[in-house]
């Protein structure tokens, strides 16, 4: 494209991605955003635009008769729908939640097309903004996409609104749960020493808190939530825990998970049922640095001047990589705080971005 193209294309990107933005989509409650995403398809032409029944929205841009091509973007936030929405710009960053992740690469799926115009396609590009990516989505919504392209896709790119310059190849496993703790509950005062629901729950944070894992290959856990109860002055009769286990090592993960699950196993008796749920699981896997669609990425944003890094991250590309289908993550903008109020996207570089997503896609057609 001609550089006023390019200006007038970002422009339009970051109008959109701001439109998105300010339409509230928490995990579980996609759908207006999903209806404004369908209208934006259809008025791209698109063919074959529809929203299914989790919220995931499709569209396809017709091209020759070779395998297409997969870009998807997710539509979910991580923050509440009565999260203040407010914008504020700058000469070089736009800042509001949500803005980076996920509106910018949601709002990117229509910049694909626009970068494209007229251009000839040797295949399909199927377009696909899915829900679920955050928080207990536990990737329902690209699981769905999967089911619905599979391998027919020759490749699939992942495109975050951030993370400009990254190239995720690899997924990092997670693996989260929800201990409940029960127990007969009772007065502060007149029932002093029956067991607790959350004095169990602490204690089990605690042990969880004091567990040694490696830092190569990098081994996390977070505890996220701790809930339940029912005045100051009563004994909890249910309480809840909700913890994060991250490992780049699915060994290394499935012993943190067992451990985990043997110490809360141990909290059960004395008038304390502790219930274990699994209530998200995404695989691990990737393709190796020196696989075709990987360099292509390396290649694009090389070409467009930018620096990059092979990275492992946990995102949508985890479903895929993890069955050993070609996908790489993509980031469009730099920015920053994500999933804080206050974050941001750098509007330097996003031309760059667009530039590199595009020949990243047009590379993609040529893997075989």
């Amino acid at each position: 494209m001609e550089m006023r193209s390019v200006e007038r294309t970002v422009e339009r990107l970051l109008d959109l991605a701001c439109a998105i933005q300010q339409i509230p989509a928490p995990t579980f409650h996609e759908r207006a955003r999903a209806e404004f995403i369908r209208d934006q398809f259809a008025a791209l032409g698109l063919s074959d635009v529809e929203i299914d029944d989790l919220g995931n929205v499709y569209g396809r841009r017709p091209g020759g008769a070779a395998r297409p091509v997969l870009v998807t973007a997710h539509t979910d936030t991580v923050f509440p729908a009565d999260t203040p929405l407010t914008l504020a710009h700058t000469l070089d960053r736009i800042t509001g939640p949500g803005i980076g992740d996920n509106s910018l690469g949601v709002a990117g799926l229509c910049a694909l097309v626009w970068a494209l115009e007229d251009e000839a396609l040797p295949g399909d590009l199927l377009l696909a903004a899915n829900v679920g990516e955050e928080g207990l989505g536990d990737l329902r919504g690209m699981r769905r996409v999967v089911e619905r392209f599979g391998a027919r896709a020759r490749a699939t790119v992942v495109l975050e609104g951030m993370a400009l310059g990254h190239v995720y190849h690899a997924g990092i496993g997670v693996r989260r749960y929800r201990f409940t703790a029960r127990a007969e509950g009772g007065h502060s005062w007149l029932h002093f020493g029956r067991p607790s629901a959350i004095h169990a729950l602490a204690r089990l944070g605690a042990r969880i808190t004091d567990l040694v894992v490696p830092s190569s290959p990098k081994t996390t856990f977070n505890i996220g939530t701790l809930a339940g109860g029912t005045s100051i002055n009563t004994i909890a009769r249910e309480a809840s825990l909700d913890l994060d286990l991250r490992s780049e090592d699915p060994a290394i993960l499935a012993a943190l998970a067992a451990r985990v699950e043997e110490l809360a196993a141990s909290f059960n008796g004395g008038g304390v049922q502790m219930e274990t749920q699994i209530i998200g699981d995404r695989p691990s896997g990737g393709i190796p640095r020196d696989h075709p669609l990987v360099q292509y990425a390396a290649r694009a944003l090389r070409e467009a001047g930018l620096p990059y890094s092979f990275e492992s991250g946990s995102t949508d590309a985890n479903l895929l990589l993890s069955r050993g289908l070609p996908c790489v993550g993509l980031g469009l903008a730099y920015g920053g705080n994500a999933h804080r109020p206050d974050e941001y996207i750098e509007t330097r570089g996003i031309d760059k971005g667009l530039q590199a997503l595009v020949n990243v896609v047009r590379g993609a057609f040529a893997i075989t």
